[in-house]
């Protein structure tokens, strides 16, 4: 039977976020990304195209790599203003009752004792809707800025992540027992002392003596999302993701890329199955190819391939502005991201070649005809690669939404491969058929939960 594709939102709390530029089209409506409304707007328009969920990116730190400045980031709004994600959710959960909420945080600048709480807090007033994109951080303007010289090293910021995990996994899931709370008028005990245990936390990372603050959610720890694909990456999803976001450019590419997540999965002792992989991608839909061509031609106009290379020197940690058009990219090894690095190492790039490809301002695979050849060519992605779906980017917003809802969903649909009604359940629930709204039991995580085990073996890392 042919797989269901998943399919989120790629959205972010700011005005230019993947296809840079296009906050200038006369029918863009990113700017007001300031208002409630927007976002309440978008979360029902989102639950109307039974959309899973909406994954929403954050930065810490600004792109000051490009020119060794702001100043373009600033001119082109590239993720500059950028406002905090999570501060959003309450909001459009009050308007939606089925749609997921991917949250990016970075747990290198926040304290695992208060996240967790927020995450708890979060997960009851969504009832189980929320997920967290788990990063560690890229910029060492973000590490200036939190008082630090520089990021830590690539691989150690994994393994402060891993000790991060271990003590979500304690406040989560061991320290609050599922039977804690009775609310019992009568005896005047809300919750049993026995069956409430402090955390003791002592590593090489956090020190933390303390009781989680928040009584046991709906998920306990929220769907795990990362997107780490160098080799210690990889090891940290194969332990912790449930859902794994990658960036592919070709099918092979990212049939290859699938494949080595699985393999982490099962390297840790995991179902490689379990994990639900979803790639970037950006959909210009129109009735007509015809249509659909002249509306891209259109999006083009307003698009900045600068911002989007500048966007990308801030990934790389490479500064493009001191290349010529036509001078070749020398490749670097920095401490930025790897798999953005990766694809300069043929030392065949020119600053004139990035900027073809940032045509539309990002670097996403872009679909572009009428809804039968963007829904072939979607199904296409899901069949030879081994991809679950999909995080679909914003080009002008709400229109690009709106239409891949109207033209595309429905063809979907016909072709039995995408959903016509919302499961119901927590986000977990829903992604993954399961009567269970907690972690699985293949996961390390399970092992944290009543009463706290020693962390001993529980997980495994390059």
């Amino acid at each position: 039977m042919a797989r269901e594709i998943l399919l989120n939102a790629f959205n972010m709390n700011c005005i230019g976020h993947i296809n840079h530029g296009l906050w200038t089209h006369p029918r863009d409506t990113s700017t007001q990304y300031k208002t409630l409304a927007y976002w309440t707007d978008l979360a029902r328009l989102l639950e109307r195209g039974l959309f899973d969920g909406l994954f929403i990116a954050d930065i810490v730190g600004t792109y000051d790599v490009y020119g060794q400045s702001v100043e373009v980031p600033l001119k082109e709004a590239i993720q500059l203003p950028v406002n905090d994600p999570l501060l959003l959710v309450s909001a459009m959960a009050a308007v939606t009752r089925h749609l997921g909420f991917g949250l990016t945080a970075n747990l290198t600048y926040e304290a695992p004792y208060l996240f967790a709480r927020r995450l708890s807090t979060l997960d009851h007033l969504s009832d189980g809707r929320v997920g967290w994109n788990i990063v560690t951080g890229y910029l060492d303007s973000a590490a200036r800025a939190m008082g630090l010289e520089q990021q830590p090293e690539h691989d150690r910021r994994y393994d402060q992540a891993d000790e991060y995990l271990q003590v979500l996994y304690k406040l989560l899931e061991g320290s609050w027992d599922d039977d804690a709370v009775v609310a019992d008028r009568a005896q005047r005990v809300y919750a049993r002392p026995d069956k409430v245990r402090k955390v003791e936390h002592h590593g090489e990372f956090y020190k933390v003596d303390g009781y989680h603050l928040c009584e046991p959610s709906p998920q306990r720890t929220p769907v795990l999302f990362q997107a780490g694909s160098s080799t210690r990456g990889l090891a940290f999803a194969g332990n912790h993701a449930e859902c794994v976001f990658i960036s592919g450019q070709d099918k092979a590419a990212t049939r290859a890329q699938v494949d080595k997540v699985r393999a982490a999965a099962k390297a840790a002792g995991r179902d490689p199955q379990a994990l639900k992989v979803f790639m970037g991608i950006s959909v210009v839909v129109a009735p007509s190819e015809a249509q659909a061509r002249a509306k891209h031609a259109e999006y083009l106009s307003y698009a900045s391939p600068e911002a989007g290379v500048a966007h990308f020197a801030s990934s790389t940690g490479i500064d493009f502005s001191r290349y010529g058009l036509d001078e070749p990219i020398g490749f670097t090894q920095g401490n930025a991201i790897q798999s953005a690095t990766r694809q300069l190492q043929d030392n065949a790039w020119t600053r004139r070649r990035l900027l073809e490809q940032h045509a539309l301002g990002g670097r996403y695979v872009i679909l572009v005809g009428d809804p039968q050849q963007v829904a072939e060519q979607l199904i296409a992605w899901i069949d030879e690669t081994g991809l679950d779906g999909f995080n679909l980017t914003r080009t002008v917003t709400p229109e690009s939404y709106e239409d891949f809802i109207d033209l595309v969903v429905p063809e979907l649909q016909r072709r039995g491969r995408y959903k016509t009604a919302y499961r119901e359940g927590s986000l977990r629930q829903k992604l993954f058929a399961t009567s269970q709204p907690h972690l699985p039991a293949d996961h390390p995580g399970a092992a944290y939960r009543n009463p706290i085990p020693a962390p001993t073996g529980a997980l495994r890392h390059a």
